[in-house]
């Protein structure tokens, strides 16, 4: 694929993001938009003739997105024919190409002992150019099967269901609790990372090729799903895994102490409304702020404390800090644990001239002032021993704070729709659905996602979507 002596001759070079001088000052994307056709064919020849190309595999892409077909066809300039190609197994690349974290590339055989190919930047290019030249168009339905379908959620799982579901000719109707269409890809996500025009963007081909969608109607607690059933003939719970893991010590109670989420998805919603991201108390402006948790959450919550003027920045984490190269237990193909710096993370050590992360330590208290206001919280310095943590004595530290951010995951989904549904929970609280078929303990209703696979990456959710559509269509068809 791509040219044959290309990761020979050419070196891994990623498109740069905006200087961080000029994007702290706004809540545009951190990319330039700028697609280099030059530079994308060099690292498009970069692609390997390898055989057997990891990055379609387990280890790999979770829609067998076939990544060696659309490097080779950028390679030689045929970008229609690259975006046909990434269409087939992916129902939003604009998506995936800004926010995946590429495990693609993890598992890229050039990756065994050379950097990988720039899989990512070209896939994002791919559907950036596809869109400017108008080849992305609405899907005109000529046929209608009379099956109605309602899908309970609209982030990237319930989007690529009701996508593929309504190619078919199914009715589709997508039910979203909150003001606007997108789930976690709207108010999850912020603008930095992920513009919400580009998420509006694909909405409005979905609407436009037949999709109803309807807003700020909570099933379970609006409307009960033995009422949708009267209506539809297949429900879809693609709810995601909305339950965050709170952080139970003492004075957690005090104000200024938010879930990540909600201070995520309060800015981005008043971003939206106002123009501004700026929401009373949940904002970071003048403050000593302090993330709890890393991954992709806490560097947005960081990247979004830093555009709103917080005085300081520190992110905690439990663990060590990671090696710079895979350890001897992380072998190639699998994802590697390593080492690295997001964009938050480089904004953040720009601005205030060091790593925002501090490692090996645990949170053991809250410090309020007499109006219930957070100031400050004490930490000790922890390590792990045979598996246990063990806690470091004489290693007890205060730090200032007036805004903490708890960034430590999700549990589960939230429990009143499968409650009203009446479905079985699996051993950690998920809706409970056989991988492939998804199916739950209640005939007609089907499940996929955060909500039935715990907290993953949005790849995954979309391989969900398409999953359970095939399945919801074998269903209504033998009905």
């Amino acid at each position: 694929m791509g040219k044959v002596t290309g990761f020979k001759e050419f070196d891994r070079k990623t498109e740069a993001y905006r200087p961080v001088e000029l994007r702290i000052k706004d809540y545009g994307e951190i990319f330039t938009g700028d697609h280099d056709v030059d530079h994308l064919q060099e690292q498009g020849a970069r692609c390997m003739d390898c055989g057997v190309p990891f990055c379609q595999s387990e280890s790999g892409c979770p829609v067998d997105n076939l990544i060696p077909e659309w490097n080779d066809l950028v390679y030689h300039d045929k970008w229609q024919e690259a975006l046909i190609r990434l269409h087939k197994t992916n129902n939003f690349p604009e998506f995936t190409g800004r926010v995946c974290p590429a495990p693609c590339e993890g598992s890229c055989v050039l990756g065994l002992n050379n950097p990988a190919v720039t899989i990512k930047n070209i896939e994002q290019a791919i559907v950036d150019r596809g869109f400017e030249e108008g080849w992305i168009q609405p899907h005109v339905v000529e046929y209608r099967t009379g099956k109605k379908i309602a899908i309970i959620g609209s982030g990237p799982a319930g989007l690529a269901a009701a996508d593929e579901l309504n190619k078919i000719g199914h009715s589709v109707t997508v039910f979203e609790r909150d003001d606007r269409i997108g789930g976690l890809l709207m108010y999850g996500i912020p603008n930095m990372k992920l513009g919400k025009d580009i998420v509006e963007r694909r909405v409005n081909l979905l609407k436009d090729s037949g999709v109803e969608f309807i807003v700020s109607v909570n099933i379970g607690k609006d409307v009960t799903t033995t009422e949708l059933q009267k209506d539809f003939d297949a429900l879809i719970f693609t709810t995601g895994s909305t339950m965050a893991r709170d952080l139970p010590v003492e004075n957690r109670d005090a104000k200024g102490v938010h879930l990540a989420m909600e201070y995520l998805a309060k800015n981005t919603q008043h971003l939206l409304d106002t123009g501004e991201a700026d929401d009373s108390n949940l904002s970071a402006k003048g403050k000593d702020v302090i993330v709890i948790g890393g991954g992709d959450t806490g560097t947005d919550c960081i990247g979004t404390a830093l555009r709103q003027g917080a005085k300081s920045i520190v992110n905690f984490e439990l663990m060590g800090k990671p090696p710079t190269d895979r350890a001897d237990n992380n072998p190639w193909p699998l994802w590697p644990l390593i080492y690295r710096v997001d964009y938050g993370h480089a904004e953040a050590t720009q601005v205030f001239g060091e790593d925002p992360r501090q490692y090996h330590l645990m949170t053991k208290s809250f410090i309020k002032d007499d109006d219930d206001k957070v100031i400050a919280l004490s930490t000790v310095n922890v390590d792990f021993e045979g598996g246990k943590l063990i806690e470091i004595q004489g290693s007890e530290k205060t730090w200032d704070a007036q805004l903490v951010l708890l960034s430590m995951g999700f549990l589960s989904p939230e429990h009143y729709l499968s409650d009203d549904a009446n479905i079985k929970l699996d051993a950690r609280g998920n809706y409970k659905a056989e991988y492939g078929k998804y199916s739950t303990s209640q005939e007609g209703v089907f499940t996929a996602g955060d909500c039935r696979r715990g907290q993953s990456l949005v790849v995954w959710a979309i391989n969900e979507g398409r999953g359970v559509a095939e399945q919801v269509d074998q269903y209504l068809t033998n009905l």
